[in-house]
């Protein structure tokens, strides 16, 4: 008994050692189960993502699962990728739900199968530079059709006056489709919104009669995309067809109407201006006949003062002042016979003899 005890005391570290070992083994099993069927698929299937690969993945907080499916999915469509861009672009992904990994892939398969020249990186700089990836391949796909102007801003319909002062609305529709290359730094669907009903307007300003633009809507589409819209902007005006014209109202024939109205009010200015002038005439006229009279008045008071003085001087004899009155007597009897004068009821002095 006593050399049992002390052939399990020498023996301790044994014991030590495996359980140490079981717990290795209990890891590394844990470990193996957990990636193995991930690593058993991109063995199959070609990607090349090692059981490292994984761990590492895994203590650097990724998404390993999604990052390999998705790098088969790569591998399977024929795009050429590295496994530390697809972990980069997942620790770079600021989005909540880290999504970028999925829209990049799809993007890039999608864009492989049309036949669309797009590397992993220029899709992953577009995709972390805050544009849809995926959406824009889509669009480049399918052509994206947009209503202009756009009703949901609470206008329906573009106004254009024609040369003849008809004024037309337009609602045209525009068929775009992305340009990969300008997506970063491009502007976006607004500014072609914008650009096509600012050419729209234009080309309904240049049309010499409204029936022109009616008979032919083509007119404007081909003035529109003569004029390169699309320049600076992440999409390619693909065309622009005019869906409706309407005629709304004769803007030309309301603006005669107004600037007659203001001929007319600057007509009655003026002449009430120029009556307020003679009338202000005839005003200055009377007291300038007033002004007069009063000097006739003030030269016939000083006539009796000159007679009295040329009597005092010996000037003036009684004769001559008895012919002089006889003479005014003579002048006030032909003024009353002319009915010019004093009625003929009046007294008027009596002649002196001569």
């Amino acid at each position: 008994m006593f050399a049992q005890t002390v052939d399990f005391g020498e023996r301790w570290w044994l014991w030590l050692l495996l359980g140490v070992g079981l717990i290795v083994l209990l890891i590394f099993m844990v470990i193996f189960f957990s990636f193995i069927r991930l690593w058993i698929q991109s063995f199959l299937t070609g990607a090349k993502v090692g059981l490292v690969d994984m761990i590492r993945m895994k203590l650097c907080n990724v998404d390993y699962a999604r990052v390999v499916r998705w790098k088969i999915a790569l591998v399977q469509a024929g795009v050429p990728v590295k496994t530390q861009d697809m972990e980069s672009l997942y620790l770079s992904d600021s989005t909540r739900e880290k999504i970028g990994v999925e829209r990049v892939s799809q993007a890039v398969i999608a864009a492989h199968k049309a036949g669309i020249d797009l590397s992993w990186p220029v899709a992953q700089a577009i995709q972390l530079a805050g544009r849809n990836i995926l959406e824009a391949v889509q669009i480049y796909v399918n052509p994206r059709v947009i209503n202009c102007p756009d009703p949901a801003k609470g206008k329906s319909n573009l106004e254009g006056v024609c040369r003849n002062g008809i004024q037309l609305q337009v609602r045209a529709r525009v068929t775009v489709r992305t340009k990969l290359d300008r997506l970063v730094g491009g502007a976006t669907e607004e500014t072609i919104i914008a650009r096509v009903g600012e050419g729209i307007v234009k080309a309904i300003g240049g049309a010499e009669h409204h029936t022109d633009v009616l008979a032919n809507p083509n007119l404007i589409s081909k003035a529109v995309l003569v004029n390169a819209l699309d320049a600076q902007t992440a999409f390619e005006i693909v065309s622009v067809d005019v869906a409706e014209v309407d005629v709304a109202k004769n803007v030309g024939a309301e603006l005669q109407v107004k600037q007659a109205e203001a001929d007319l009010q600057v007509a009655r200015a003026q002449a009430e201006q120029r009556r307020a002038a003679a009338v202000a005439r005839e005003q200055e006229m009377r007291a300038l006949v007033e002004e007069n009279r009063a000097k006739v008045v003030e030269a016939e008071a000083s006539v009796p003062n000159a007679i009295a003085q040329a009597f005092r001087d010996g000037r003036l004899g009684v004769m001559d002042y008895y012919n002089l009155r006889n003479l005014q007597s003579d002048t006030q009897m032909r003024n009353a016979i002319a009915g010019a004068g004093v009625g003929g009821g009046e007294d008027r002095p009596g002649r002196m003899p001569g």
